[in-house]
């Protein structure tokens, strides 16, 4: 194959021998070299026009040439001529290496710089995924299965490719809740009653009070989707005896939502309403509570029905719908 390297050197650029004199004053034994030599053999040393023997009169150390026994005094009286040739470098060359050339050639990676390789340096496609670590992202394996929350997908931030949790995509439905009555509950006539929804199904942030105010305040801002279902009935649960029933979802205190249904005199025992609303939260103080109304033909109190374990009948609940 064809010569890998610099041209072998047949001008004599680096041929040219480097000398070096010297003052001798008769108690000085180190003196500094301008280039430093590979040993002591690479140098002839003069003293007073006598070589000097290089195994006992002097030794080296990088560019200091140090005397067993000090030079007399005398002007020029020492010197110093470098034999080596190890005055230039020669860089490995610009043009004309191929991959294969480095390959077979004794090019090493302790010979390369670190950080000395360049993207321009790299040819296109030249780097498959058996060389890379597996955790780069590089698509080489299926994902055959749903992805966990903690998986990673790959998106462009203005421009800046970066890695996301599949958590972190669309967000949740939370925090979420719903809550049932233990057991039926008596109502004054013709007027709206907080609900004591007093046994949670579900409750992701513990945001809901089952035990004294019973309301949902669920601490994160956003739209919830809210829903109160109420059976009701007269208390005495006669027949034709209940004539309207009402339920509503108030927020922050106030009617928000409402649903009503008149029997308009064909006055029935006992019926539901289903109340929803989307509100939304500032995610700090906003609740929700859940009203019952039930209004009876002769003037008694009404019931909020509870049937079964958790109640079917009345419940209230809300979820935080994605945005």
């Amino acid at each position: 194959m064809a010569y890998v390297g610099n041209p072998i050197d047949t001008q004599n650029t680096f041929q040219s021998l480097v000398g070096k004199r010297f003052n001798g004053d008769g108690s000085t034994t180190d003196f500094t070299l301008d280039v430093a030599p590979g040993n002591v053999l690479d140098i002839e040393v003069f003293v007073g026009n006598v070589r000097q023997d290089p195994n006992s009169a002097y030794t080296l150390s990088g560019t200091t040439l140090s005397f067993t026994g000090a030079p007399p005094s005398g002007t020029n009286n020492i010197y110093v001529v470098h034999q080596a040739k190890s005055v230039g470098t020669i860089d490995v060359p610009a043009l004309g290496v191929s991959t294969a050339s480095i390959q077979s050639s004794a090019v090493t990676t302790a010979k390369i710089n670190a950080d000395a390789i360049t993207e321009a340096k790299i040819a296109d496609d030249a780097v498959e995924s058996e060389h890379l670590n597996n955790n780069i992202i590089s698509g080489q394996t299926e994902l055959a299965s749903a992805p966990a929350s903690t998986d990673e997908l790959l998106i462009s931030d203005g421009g800046t490719l970066k890695r996301i949790d599949v958590s972190l995509i669309g967000g949740t439905n939370t925090p979420y809740f719903e809550a049932v009555i233990s057991s039926a509950q008596d109502v004054s006539d013709n007027t709206y009653t907080k609900i004591a929804m007093s046994v949670e199904n579900l409750d992701s942030a513990n945001a809901y009070d089952n035990s004294s105010n019973y309301r949902f305040t669920p601490q994160t801002a956003g739209k919830y989707y809210c829903y109160l279902h109420i059976n009701g009935l007269a208390a005495n649960a006669g027949n034709g005896n209940m004539r309207e029933i009402g339920g509503s979802i108030y927020k922050n205190g106030s009617r928000y939502a409402e649903t009503f249904h008149d029997h308009n005199d064909n006055d029935g025992r006992q019926g539901g309403v289903s109340c929803m609303a989307i509100i939304t939260f500032n995610g700090s103080s906003d609740y929700i509570e859940a009203y019952g109304y039930v209004n009876t033909v002769a003037g008694g109190d009404g019931r909020i029905d509870h049937s079964g374990s958790p109640s079917a009948r009345t419940r209230f609940g809300a979820f935080k719908i994605i945005e």
